[in-house]
């Protein structure tokens, strides 16, 4: 990737840049698109727009890093959320992957192939394409744990679990998430730019289940 803007040292890599370009593009999405304008999602996102347009970051211009940094690290998310719903339907709802369309926003569709495995479609933040990947159910704890990960050659390597406990009269859900973003970012940096897009769109998504199951869903 070329030096959009001249006159800028390039240490960002190829891939983080296209990352800066995404991410900045999301934030600007959601900070304009909301019925209360955020300025710091603007700001963040001129930013992000900068930093992919020129390939220069300023935070590692000052730590001295003048090359682009091509290592690989995942991502990890974790989120907890309690559920006025009994343990045993909130597991079942779960487990069946095609209910997570129903309140994951980002998800376009899930479908089975076979008891485990699945083809799951999503939306990239800011409607700049799709992404679609394979995924296995590799740990299943009747009404106490799910665990899946994603195939070898699917375009997100990922990995997840969700837990379920007894909380009172409902439960809760833990969920972690384990993910090279799409393309397998290189970078730490990378990795901390992107970390906040999918964090802010998984936690919205376990929110909209908590609603979704305590208010929509009937048996």
């Amino acid at each position: 990737m070329k030096n959009l803007i001249p006159h800028f040292h390039i240490n960002v890599s190829p891939t983080e840049r296209a990352v800066s370009l995404l991410a900045g593009a999301w934030f600007l999405y959601d900070g304009l698109g909301k019925d209360k304008k955020s300025v710091l999602e603007t700001v963040i996102a001129g930013y992000l727009l900068y930093r992919g347009a020129t390939g220069n970051c300023a935070a590692y211009s000052a730590m001295g890093k003048t090359k682009p940094d091509n290592h690989s690290r995942n991502v990890n998310i974790q989120i907890r959320q309690i559920v006025n719903k009994p343990r045993e339907e909130v597991y079942q709802f779960w487990k069946d992957f095609e209910n997570l369309p129903l309140f994951m926003e980002h998800l376009e569709n899930v479908v089975y192939l076979n008891d485990d495995i699945s083809v799951w479609e999503a939306n990239l933040p800011g409607g700049l394409g799709k992404i679609r990947w394979k995924s296995e159910i590799v740990k299943d704890r009747p009404n106490e744990l799910i665990g899946w990960h994603s195939l070898p050659g699917s375009a997100v390597e990922n990995a997840g679990k969700v837990e379920f406990r007894d909380m009172g009269e409902g439960t809760e859900v833990h969920v972690v998430i384990s993910y090279h973003a799409p393309g397998g970012l290189p970078g730490e940096g990378a990795a901390r730019l992107i970390n906040p897009v999918f964090e802010d769109m998984i936690r919205q998504d376990v929110e909209n289940f908590k609603w979704f199951i305590e208010r929509e869903y009937l048996h």
